[in-house]
């Protein structure tokens, strides 16, 4: 069996299985669309957190950020992994134990007040939408390569997946579809990394294989000899860092904090029956996330190693064919600047903007591109960083099914994080405007109807996100964590730890924290002259992906000035805060 017929063939057979578990698990009831009924089991629930937190981004373009930017993309590492413990020791148990369906729930029940529950709305669309922008664009590349079609309609053919499965099924569908889909997700990470790792190496075990020497016979370790060859081509080493300590303390931190104030991810502690289940589908999460977190960095090095040897000095004419298979999809691109038909990779930018194919062919059989060749640079080749984790199994010649798998798996992460935020997205517009603030009256009925209306021109807007995005995958979603970390997050944490912040203080500091933050981000990614956006621009040398915190230290000044000078919360909402934190019982005495 050839392996595009392998592909056709495990992507159909897995969107079966998501499609048959979301009509086995229809919703019939709001709890049931919004939080799975709240009976999900713990192990169960951090294998869908797992799947829900682990997005294109950290599937496709985590590894391949790693590949070419090396030890500054650390920080994803970081950031990402260490806001999922923030997370899980820090707000999910409280949040929990508070026990309604969604994060404005939360906030407009904590701060007494609708205002602050639409504010709330509104930051959660922002950051929804923007995450949701990544995970299209990721399915969109998918798509293109394996099913050989163009981004904009693979894009759609994933936004018909995702309407099937998350409108139909609510949260309980997608919880058990997200089972099956982390299955499938990891199974493809890891298998290939399992191959790469002795293919280069001589071990199988990647994480072990990093640390390992090259079976070239050179004797050198996997980063040594990357720094090597990096350097020779006029690339900075692999292992050296070239952004400011400032910047990858605030991009770790805003991803850190970022994560806790994200609402898919927060709204699969509703689903689980108690707030000590909240606590160890955590921890199950964790466990499930870390396996592709530490796989990561061997993965981006192999697959930085293995594209020099398969590009670099070889003849176009005979360029392997993952090279072809690739560049008919726009995702890499040749252009012969010195006429000997021979690709040069080097350190700069092969062309002026990304490759438009004009469907000619040149002189050296390259394609024709639309776009200026950069004068004066050397290198020949562009490529789309977040092709690497999908090209790997081509690049590295494995078999047909690894390949298969590979596509089959890179559908699963975007698609279980896609219907995530859907989902969130709907409960967000059904349940805390319509229900809670401006049609209280509403029937059972009418909102799940509503929900999945809510949800279906969501899929529309992501969708067009997805065919035009500000950035690469995974930058796309830096952003989305740093307008987490500037409007929800100071709101959530406050709310929990601090008995004396007021709907007042809640509700200016999320404005202003969301305003800056989206501001900042929008000028210099969609703005300003890309030139612009370098270190000498940037506020305290603060990059956009980083600046979440920034937008966090603003809200949370302003919401603890503003709380500072008006009323304190009733003595109700005191109590409510006390019965979050803690425990049923503590205090009282007993008497034997």
């Amino acid at each position: 069996m050839d392996t595009q017929t392998l592909i056709y063939l495990f992507v159909g057979v897995s969107f079966a299985v998501y499609s048959g578990i979301a009509i086995w698990s229809r919703a019939g009831s709001t709890k049931e669309f919004y939080v799975a009924g709240g009976g999900v089991n713990p192990v169960v629930n951090g294998m869908a957190t797992a799947a829900d937190w682990m997005s294109a981004a950290s599937f496709i373009s985590m590894a391949g950020i790693i590949a070419f930017v090396g030890y500054d993309a650390s920080v994803y590492l970081m950031g990402w992994t260490g806001g999922y413990v923030l997370l899980a020791l820090l707000l999910a148990p409280y949040l929990r134990k508070f026990g309604q369906f969604t994060v404005p729930d939360f906030i407009g029940t904590r701060y007494y007040s609708k205002a602050a529950r639409v504010v709330a709305v509104i930051c959660l669309i922002f950051i929804s939408f923007t995450y949701i922008a990544g995970q299209m664009r990721g399915v969109g590349i998918v798509f293109s390569r394996f099913l050989d079609v163009d981004i904009t309609t693979g894009v759609i053919i994933g936004m018909g997946i995702v309407f099937f499965y998350s409108v139909l099924g609510g949260m309980k569908g997608i919880t058990y579809t997200q089972v099956a889909q982390f299955c499938v997700l990891i199974f493809a990470y890891m298998v290939p990394a399992f191959f790469l790792s002795f293919m280069i190496t001589g071990n199988p075990i990647p994480q072990l294989g990093l640390g390992s020497t090259v079976n070239d016979g050179s004797g050198l370790y996997v980063l040594q000899k990357l720094d090597l060859v990096l350097t020779d081509l006029g690339f900075a080493e692999y292992t050296a860092g070239q952004k400011s300590m400032v910047d990858v303390f605030c991009i770790t931190l805003a991803l850190m904090v970022g994560t806790a104030g994200l609402p898919h991810v927060i709204v699969r502690f509703f689903t689980v029956p108690k707030a000590s289940d909240a606590r160890l589908s955590a921890g199950w999460a964790l466990v499930f996330i870390a396996l592709l977190y530490t796989t990561a960095p061997a993965v981006g090095a192999f697959a930085r190693l293995n594209f020099i040897d398969n590009v670099n000095e070889q003849s176009y004419s005979e360029a392997p064919g993952w090279f072809t298979n690739w560049e008919r999809n726009d995702l890499i691109a040749f252009k012969d600047k010195n006429g000997d038909g021979v690709m040069q990779y080097r350190k700069g930018d092969a062309f002026a903007g990304k490759p438009e194919f004009t469907g000619e062919t040149g002189a050296s059989g390259e394609r024709a591109v639309a776009n200026t060749p950069v004068a004066g640079n050397a290198n020949e080749v562009y490529v789309d960083q977040d092709i690497m984790v999908l090209a790997n199994p081509e690049i590295g010649k494995l078999p047909g099914w690894v390949i298969a798998l590979v596509a089959a798996g890179g559908l699963a992460a975007a698609l279980s994080t896609a219907a995530g935020l859907l989902l969130v997205i709907s409960a967000s517009v059904s349940h805390d405007l319509l229900k809670q603030t401006f049609r209280p009256n509403i029937s059972e009925k009418g909102e799940l109807r509503a929900a999945r209306i809510a949800a279906t021109a969501a899929i529309v807007i992501a969708g067009y996100l997805g065919i035009y995005p500000p950035g690469w995958v995974a930058q796309v979603v830096a952003f989305a964590f740093g307008l987490a970390a500037g409007s929800l997050f100071p709101a959530i944490f406050m709310g929990i730890f601090s008995k004396r912040m007021n709907k007042e203080g809640a509700i200016a500091g999320m404005v202003s924290g969301l305003a800056f933050t989206f501001g900042y981000i929008v000028y210099f990614k969609l703005i300003a002259a890309p030139e612009a956006n370098v270190a000498a621009n940037w506020l305290f040398g603060v990059s956009p992906e980083g600046i979440g915190v920034i937008g966090m230290l603003i809200n949370f000044g302003i919401a603890i000035a503003v709380s500072s000078v008006t009323a304190g919360p009733p003595i109700e909402v005191r109590k409510l805060v006390d019965s979050i934190r803690v425990p049923r019982g503590a205090g009282e005495a007993h008497v034997h």
